[in-house]
């Protein structure tokens, strides 16, 4: 498998840096266009879960104390996994669904589309079953009770959020903000100087000295994250193509590649200064990294709760509020207890999406001079 995503990565990028110098000045316009404020905060809120909250406290012992990773600081290794190369799945897919599936539609292609809504539904769920596991490392002395009651809430809120687009809007603007919040208070509380804080934000600068290192899995673990990306992958794309506001297609790959690993690089930042120095994270401080982390499950599932209803028909105009609520909350629940009682593994959707790739790139090579005379004449028309 490793070989599979390795050659899957380097492919990924190639295409997107090929697509980013061919079309660099293509205007990518989505469904429901937003400004770049409202676009960044869905893509961030939706393409992101509790794991970029709460991992890495408990991530940066690993990075420092095994031997994988010792090539760079721990800090490099987080925002590696997270931020910036890893992005531009996103931009691929985004471009994807902006300018070339209007124009070709393979998403309508019976088989296609009831994969990718089938990737969509499982991955979902594994973010709410992420969730589920990480629970008892992110609230201490919580009882298995609490533990299902919470997540079901959750699933039960994300479902309602999606019943309305505005829903999404506002909560993603709203958890955007709680997370600048949520960084402030935190770096204050630290008692770290701007020089101090400064410093420690610099160490990011190791992943960039050792960016070819994060283009094939690094250790098993690193595997187990770009599984996970690319699992994400199509259906974020899909989802916050639809808000794209009118941006030329360099400046989606420098949006997507730089604003949200801004926001990443100073989070990350702020939690290595508490573990660099010691310092605990407890009390008030982790309910609020809880509380921010659960609506951060909140927004991305709603997001993809939306989707795989509008792309089945399947949406609150159709079959009605209450019926619409009860199914989805009753389909995503009983998926996280299969991924809870079975073997079932996001590695397996990583793969179901790298081979859904495949099927597009070769659909899209048939098809490639039609598609270039379709782009020659919207150029023109520019």
């Amino acid at each position: 498998m490793v070989e599979i995503l390795s050659i899957a990565i380097a492919v990924t990028l190639i295409t997107s840096v090929f697509i980013c110098l061919k079309w660099r000045n293509s205007r990518c316009m989505g469904q429901t266009p937003l400004s770049l404020v409202a676009f960044s905060a869905i893509l961030f809120t939706s393409g992101l879960d509790v794991g970029l909250i709460m991992f890495p406290l408990v991530e940066f012992p690993v990075y420092a104390a095994e031997e994988a990773y010792s090539f760079t600081n721990p800090l490099a290794i987080e925002f590696g996994f997270w931020g910036f190369l890893v992005w531009a799945f996103y931009f691929l897919t985004t471009f994807y669904f902006c300018i070339v599936e209007p124009k070709v539609g393979l998403f309508q292609l019976r088989p296609i589309r009831w994969i990718n809504n089938l990737i969509v539904i499982a991955t979902c769920a594994f973010t709410a079953f992420l969730f589920l596991s990480y629970a008892p490392n992110y609230i201490n002395g919580i009882t298995p009770l609490q533990k299902y009651s919470l997540v079901g809430f959750i699933i039960l809120m994300a479902v309602w959020s999606s019943t309305e687009i505005r829903y999404l809007k506002i909560l993603s603007l709203a958890s955007s903000g709680l997370f600048l919040l949520l960084n402030i208070v935190m770096l204050l509380a630290s008692g770290a100087s701007i020089n101090e804080y400064l410093g420690t934000l610099s160490n990011i600068a190791g992943y960039f000295e050792n960016i070819h290192r994060f283009v094939s899995p690094i250790s098993d673990y690193h595997g187990w994250y770009l599984f996970w990306w690319f699992a994400w992958s199509i259906m974020i794309g899909q989802f916050v193509a639809r808000f794209v506001g009118g941006l030329k297609v360099w400046q989606l790959m420098a949006a997507l590649l730089v604003i949200p690993s801004i926001a990443i690089a100073l989070w990350f930042a702020t939690l290595y200064y508490y573990f660099a120095n010691g310092i605990p994270v407890n009390g008030v401080l982790n309910a609020a990294m809880v509380i921010v982390g659960v609506i951060f499950v909140i927004n991305s599932l709603d997001s993809l709760i939306r989707l795989y209803t509008d792309n089945l028909a399947l949406g609150v105009d159709r079959v009605g509020r209450g019926k619409y609520v009860l199914g989805n909350w009753l389909l995503i629940a009983s998926l996280v207890l299969l991924y809870q009682f079975t073997l079932f593994e996001i590695e397996w959707v990583g793969l179901i999406v790298i081979g859904l790739y495949l099927v597009i790139y070769i659909l899209l090579f048939k098809g490639r001079r039609e598609l270039a005379e379709r782009f020659s004449i919207e150029q023109k028309a520019i």
